[in-house]
């Protein structure tokens, strides 16, 4: 089965990772914009990182048979200082114009701050006059008082609907995502946030239509092919291959189809390394 990650944070991971997403059947991944580890201090450092993963991470992805595009955003965690996260904001055009990146994000709370607020309503703004997809980040707290927060600004910019992704849903979460009629991502970790199980459960409860699941995959204990053990796990568990399809290709292709830039090749070959560690 051809797998479309929709949101890996590739910067973080090393080239085996690559390799054995590629054995595994993951075709295609989308890196949205995250954290990295400390908080910057000047927006120089936002655009540099914004450049690496828009063409480097582009290159190497492709050197091991992925097709990589990205997302731009401010991320929630680094809101907190509102002149920083305007220049940030102010000067993402560029990065958005790019012709890898197919959406804004991740953007949304963190802990549901004032600050948090003011910068992901400036970039829903932004996504809304661009016609660009949104991928959302849900806060890993008090996540029922996060989508309530969350549906109601998107409410509020007339932006419910299927341009947006809320992201990290749980139990808690998922239902009131659906209702909004935006797509829900569901994100599994080894150990934090969801298992193979719990995904499996809330497809059974919820059904396929408009889900994603995904391995975000970052600096802290998570797996990139987070989205093959899903795929293996509700083949046992009884679900059928058009529903499995949904989850980790059909969707993805469906909302990411909504960026003129979404075109990704299913059949790179991956490069010989004696053709690239020179």
């Amino acid at each position: 089965m051809t797998i479309i990650e929709p949101h890996i944070h590739m910067y973080s991971r090393t080239t085996d990772d690559y390799q054995a997403m590629y054995r595994a059947g993951i075709r295609a991944c989308v890196e949205p914009s995250f954290w990295l580890g400390t908080n910057r201090r000047y927006a120089g450092t936002f655009f540099d990182y914004f450049q690496l993963i828009l063409d480097f991470e582009t290159v190497r992805a492709r050197r091991f048979g992925l097709d990589h595009y990205a997302a731009v955003s401010l991320n929630p965690k680094e809101a907190e200082n509102f002149a920083l996260a305007d220049e940030v904001i102010a000067g993402m055009g560029e990065y958005l114009d790019h012709p890898r990146c197919v959406a804004i994000g991740e953007t949304g709370f963190n802990n549901i701050t004032p600050n948090e607020e003011r910068a992901f309503v400036r970039q829903l703004e932004i996504a809304k006059a661009r016609k660009m997809p949104v991928i959302v980040h849900l806060p890993h707290v008090d996540k029922p008082r996060g989508i309530a927060r969350t549906v109601a600004i998107l409410r509020d910019l007339n932006l419910l609907g299927p341009q947006i992704e809320i992201d990290h849903n749980t139990e808690e979460t998922i239902k009131a995502a659906l209702d909004s009629g935006c797509y829900a991502g569901m994100t599994v970790y080894p150990i934090s946030k969801l298992t193979p199980a719990r995904v499996s459960a809330m497809v059974r409860q919820y059904g396929s239509t408009r889900v994603m699941v995904n391995g975000s995959a970052d600096w802290g204990i998570s797996d990139p092919l987070s989205l093959v053990k899903v795929v293996e796990f509700m083949k046992q568990d009884g679900h059928s291959e058009a529903t499995i399809r949904d989850l980790v290709f059909n969707n993805a292709m469906a909302f990411y189809r909504q960026s003129p830039k979404w075109q990704p090749d299913f059949n790179i070959q991956p490069l010989d390394p004696r053709e690239f560690q020179r």
